[in-house]
Formats: structure tokens, C-alpha cells, sequence
């Protein structure tokens, strides 16, 4: 699967797409909403940002107690009433006079449930499309995801104002009902692709079978690692340069946006096992030039062409499900993007410590340099034809 037609023409590649980008809009509008009512009740930046991103911290807790549930329960059935559930939890965050303590247990609630749901919807992406449209499907949620975010934010504003953060926060709350109901009635029913009850001990244990094999090992760290320490540099954008921060993210922005459809689109399968090493150097390597403090202009042609090398997330993607068993893929698919987002916030916490003690100049190219360092050790267990990359999807 080659063309963007023929993924849209591929059964209930659609409903999930609508299903995906309605919660990716109903998320920004209503996490906008959130910080902007917690801090005008609180005056406090640091409980804003919590309400904001607490959710996505809170995504380690799903991934070592609830990840099991990703392969044992049918997908429509879990997309409909996760989906659900945030819609209520974000409309009771809406209610006059709630405490601080029951935002913040929702905030906690949501979090943990997400990284449930992408596990779910990853791992039903890849038994919707054939094997060889994952990488398309996925650049496409990516990109769509991308826009939506711009657009949620821009519109997320104009409802804060228009409507009060309570009243985006139902705003919010009307679209994951829309985006359940997308997936309650644009998908068929599938049985699970694992058997077993789940519980935080099955997730335990398959999250050792994942962990035990070593070309995985190496994925995941590569999926894990040198995109969270460059998250890291990129989350120091405000004190390096605060007139031009926006235009930095924007920046980062169109280059990511420019790989995924290069990568999704235009990259032969047969190139795609090499690619994934030089894309996360291209992740880094640009990020060097900012210990010399460069003029902005070179700044922004920096940023740009290092955000391209997101785009090895989706090829290293590809080769976690080469990799792993059809009943693990939902797990293994949010293991990776639990982790992915752990290891982000991990980082941007460091990149601060760092650029507190020295500049943000400074610590930008320290995180690129580890970053590099990274990828290189871990060069070796990636390359295709690597001792125990050949590991058949039905062996653990």
C-alpha cells in the first residue's frame, strides 16, 4: 500500500482516522481549557503545566499495569469506551467548585487510561492495514495529529474566550463523545488478538517477553532515547530565544511534518531498514551548531532539517512489528509510545538542569551530543542484517 488513496479506500482505515484526530482535538482544546482554569484559580504556572501535561506523565502508570489490555479486549469495544470516559472525565473537571485534589485524581484517571488507548489503536492500525501500509498509516495519524494539534490550540483559544475554560472544557468533553461515536460506529467488531484476562501482572509479563529479546531491546532504546533528548533541546526554545520560540517550534514543526510524508509516502521498503540509523543522526547533528550560538536564521534551517529525522520513528516503528508477535503488537506499540513520552519529559527536565547551570545554548548541544553518542552505540544491533534480527513474528 503505496498511495494515500488506496489507504483511505482500505476498510475502516477512515473511522479510526476520524476516531484519532477527533481525541487528538478534543485532548488540545480541553488540556488548553484545564491550565487555563487552574491558573486563574491558582495563579500558578507550575499547576497549569501539570494540568496541561500531567496526563501524558501519567501515561507510565498505564504502560506497567494496564498495557495487557491492548491485545485482550476487542478494539471497538475498548476505542468506544475509553473514549467515553475521558468525554465524562473532562466534563466533570467542568463542574463549578470542584477541588483542586478531584481535577488534578481526573488529570491522574486520563492519563493513565491513555496510554491504554494507544496501545489499542495502534495495535488495531496494524491488523486494519496489510503489513506493508503501517508505515503510510501511521506517517498519515502523524501528520493529521500534527495539524489538528495547530488548529486545536488556535480554536481551543478562541472557545477560552468566547465560552470561559468551562465552557471549552465541555467543548472539549462534546468531541471525545464524537470521536467514540466515530469509532463505536465506523468500526466492525474484531475479537481480541491475545487471550487471558488482563491485569497489571500480565502487563508485567509482557512487558518482560518484550524487553527479553535483544533486537527489540535495541528499538525500543532507539525509539526511546535520541528522540527524547532532542525533545529535551527543543523544550529550551523559551529561554534561548523567548521574541522566537514560536517560530522555532514552527519551524520544528514543517520539518517533522516533511519527513513523515517523505518517510510514509516516498521511502521503498527495501531502504527502510538503512534509514533508520541516519535519520536519528540527522535528529541531532544539526543541534551541534548551537554551541556556537548561531544568528537565528541558521538556528531556524537547523531546527528545520533536524525535526526530518523524526521521521525514523516511524521506520523503527516498522521494525518493532517485524520484530513482535501479532498478539503483543497493541502492547508493544504502547510500550513504545509510553516510553517515548516518559523519556521525553525525562529529558526536557535534564535539558533545564543543564541550561540552570551553564546556557541554553550550551545544553541544547549537550543533549544533541549525547544524542549522537546514543545512536551510534546502538548503531550496531540496528542494522538489518544484525546476529538475531531475523527473529520471526511468532517467536518471543
Amino acid at each position: 500500500m503505496r498511495t494515500y488513496r488506496g489507504l483511505f479506500r482500505a476498510p475502516e482505515f477512515t473511522p479510526l482516522f476520524l476516531s484519532s484526530a477527533g481525541q487528538t482535538a478534543a485532548q488540545t482544546v480541553s488540556g488548553l481549557a484545564l491550565g487555563t482554569l487552574v491558573y486563574t484559580a491558582t495563579g500558578s504556572p507550575l499547576l497549569s503545566s501539570l494540568a496541561m501535561f500531567g496526563p501524558a506523565l501519567a501515561q507510565v502508570i498505564g504502560a506497567t499495569t494496564l498495557l495487557s489490555a491492548a491485545d485482550r479486549l476487542p478494539p471497538r469495544v475498548a476505542l468506544t469506551g475509553l473514549t467515553a470516559v475521558s468525554g465524562l472525565g473532562t466534563a466533570a473537571q467542568a463542574v463549578p467548585g470542584l477541588p483542586g485534589w478531584a481535577i488534578f485524581g481526573i488529570v491522574l484517571v486520563l492519563g493513565t487510561l491513555a496510554a491504554l488507548g494507544g496501545g489499542v489503536r495502534y495495535g488495531l492500525l496494524n491488523e486494519i492495514l496489510e503489513r506493508d501500509g503501517y508505515l503510510l498509516g501511521r506517517s498519515v495519524l502523524n501528520v493529521s495529529a500534527g495539524i489538528v494539534q495547530i488548529c486545536g490550540f488556535a480554536g481551543g483559544g478562541v472557545l477560552v474566550t468566547a465560552l470561559s475554560p468551562r465552557g471549552a472544557l465541555l467543548a472539549g468533553a462534546v468531541l471525545y463523545l464524537v470521536s467514540a461515536a466515530s469509532a463505536r460506529f465506523g468500526l466492525s467488531h474484531r475479537p481480541p488478538r491475545a487471550t487471558g484476562r488482563p491485569s497489571a501482572i500480565a502487563t508485567w509479563r509482557d512487558n518482560a517477553r518484550l524487553w527479553s529479546s535483544k533486537p527489540r531491546r535495541h528499538v525500543y532504546l532507539a525509539l526511546w532515547v535520541p528522540n527524547g533528548l532532542i525533545v529535551g533541546c527543543e523544550s529550551l526554545f523559551i529561554p534561548y530565544a523567548p521574541r522566537y520560540a514560536g517560530l522555532l517550534f514552527a519551524c520544528g514543526a514543517v520539518g517533522m511534518l516533511i519527513g513523515d510524508v517523505w518517510a510514509g509516502r516516498f521511502v521503498s521498503r527495501r531502504r527502510r531498514g538503512r534509514l533508520g540509523v541516519p535519520l536519528c543522526l540527522l535528529l541531532a547533528l544539526p543541534y551541534l551548531i548551537f554551541a556556537l550560538d548561531p544568528p537565528l536564521p541558521l538556528a531556524l534551517a537547523a531546527v528545520t532539517v533536524a525535526a526530518v529525522g523524526y521521521a525514523a520513528g516511524l521506520l523503527l516503528q516498522e521494525r518493532l512489528m517485524e520484530l513482535t508477535p501479532d498478539e503483543l503488537s497493541g502492547h508493544a506499540l504502547g510500550l513504545h509510545s509510553s516510553g517515548m513520552i516518559t523519556m521525553q519529559g525525562v529529558s526536557s527536565a535534564l535539558a533545564g538542569a543543564l541550561a540552570q547551570y551553564t546556557t541554553a545554548s550550551t545544553a541544547m548541544a549537550v543533549m544533541a551530543a549525547a544524542s549522537v553518542a546514543v545512536t551510534l552505540i546502538l548503531a550496531p544491533g540496528l542494522r538489518p542484517g544484525h546476529r538475531g534480527a531475523r527473529t520471526t513474528p511468532s517467536r518471543v
